[in-house]
């Protein structure tokens, strides 16, 4: 399975998911003109690599903002993640988020009562 990487720019994240090494990464601003589109590959990615992950997957998501359609986006990748984890895959989750983004702290907490999947918040220093 090929790995799936997208060049961030200044309103859509940088992706990066190797189902080699079984480690997903999402980071930067998510504010795309069209959310849908730009998560569609994610997701039938997520869809094929569902079919045999690795025995452990980490996902680390590290986004600085993101709009109101990403977060619905955001959550179908999460439900996809939750399947996988479901099928009796180790999943571990680390939401990052800056010392000072109480919106960014919430919005993994959100998440996280959500989603049934392993989820460590992991706050870094400011830029």
């Amino acid at each position: 399975m090929d790995k799936i990487e997208i060049e961030g720019t200044p309103k859509t994240p940088t992706v990066e998911f190797d189902a080699g090494s079984g480690v997903l990464k999402i980071e930067g601003r998510s504010i795309p003109e069209n959310s849908i589109e730009f998560y569609k590959p994610i997701v039938e990615w997520l869809d094929e690599y569902g079919k045999s992950p690795k025995e452990k997957t980490e996902v680390n998501i590290q986004l600085e903002y993101f709009n109101t359609s990403s977060s619905k986006c955001i959550l179908d990748v999460r439900k996809k993640l939750e399947l996988i984890s479901k099928a009796g895959n180790e999943m571990i989750i680390n939401w990052y988020y800056e010392e000072d983004d109480e919106d960014m702290l919430e919005a993994g907490e959100d998440y996280q009562s959500i989603i049934k999947v392993p989820f460590k918040m992991i706050e870094t220093e400011e830029e």
